[in-house]
């Protein structure tokens, strides 16, 4: 089955399909018995998209809920065996190389290395100093200091007082040239500071799209496409899980999806 006849297919269903809009900023989108298709993917995506995007339209015949919880492996494999997760997230893997998360993974190990790199640097100068405690020293020399700024943010614009019109501008690659007298402890420090908000933040990125990524909902519609860009790999990785759906495919548990399936 061609683009063209796909999409007559889903509309003989009562789906509107709409391939010109920005979809919501994703490739595809469905709500409401609609689908959305980006204008803007590449040609070789389209199928796998409104095969995804359907998926979620037959996931909503299961669990009309489904837009709201994300739907729920019990429901859609009528199997509660934690070995459907796991499969079905190899597939997601194989499917969307992002699910993968390798750049964000390596950005935070360089930032690690950068915080244990400033950790090494403020125990030369002081030997007993700990993260996860306060740093005394520091904070006794920074408390009248514009510095203390830059404990917050990478990049601050200070006001002056009375009869001081021009703001001074302090950056965290700058300390040295700004503070020349700071110790370089210090400068390490409110560096490390600057790098565990990094982390922290490349952090709750990864976590937002491991639970995007893990929700059932996309866990299924991403297992469809799977189905279709290499069945025999996407067997080979998930066989429990196949062996299940093609079980409830051919009993008519996913209704329309038989037939795109055959």
């Amino acid at each position: 089955m061609d683009k063209k006849s796909f999409i007559k297919y889903l509309r003989t269903l009562g789906i509107e399909v709409h391939t010109t809009t920005k979809a919501r900023g994703h490739q595809g989108f469905f709500c409401n018995n609609r689908i959305d298709i980006s204008k803007n993917i590449p040609e070789h995506r389209i199928m796998p998209t409104l095969l995804h995007e359907f998926a979620h339209y037959i996931h909503y015949q299961l669990e009309p809920d489904m837009p709201k919880n994300g739907g729920t492996i019990e429901v859609l494999f009528k199997s509660d065996n934690p070995i459907i997760s796991k499969e079905l997230f190899k597939v997601t893997n194989f499917v969307d190389e992002n699910s993968l998360c390798v750049r964000l993974t390596e950005h935070r190990a360089r930032v690690q290395d950068k915080i244990l790199e400033y950790d090494r640097i403020i125990k030369k100068s002081y030997p007993n100093f700990l993260r996860s405690k306060k740093f005394k020293e520091f904070e006794k020399y920074i408390k009248k200091s514009d510095a203390r700024y830059l404990l917050k943010y990478d990049r601050v614009k200070v006001m002056g007082g009375f009869f001081k019109f021009t703001p001074k501008i302090y950056t965290i690659n700058t300390i040295e040239e700004c503070f020349p007298n700071m110790p370089e402890a210090f400068a390490a420090y409110i560096r490390l500071k600057s790098n565990t908000r990094k982390q922290s933040k490349i952090s709750a990125r990864i976590n937002r799209l491991n639970k995007y990524y893990k929700r059932p909902t996309e866990l299924f519609a991403r297992f469809i496409e799977g189905l279709y860009l290499d069945r025999e790999w996407t067997e080979t990785i998930a066989p429990y899980t196949c062996e299940r759906f093609y079980k409830l495919l051919s009993a008519g548990y996913y209704g329309r999806l038989e037939d795109i399936i055959k």
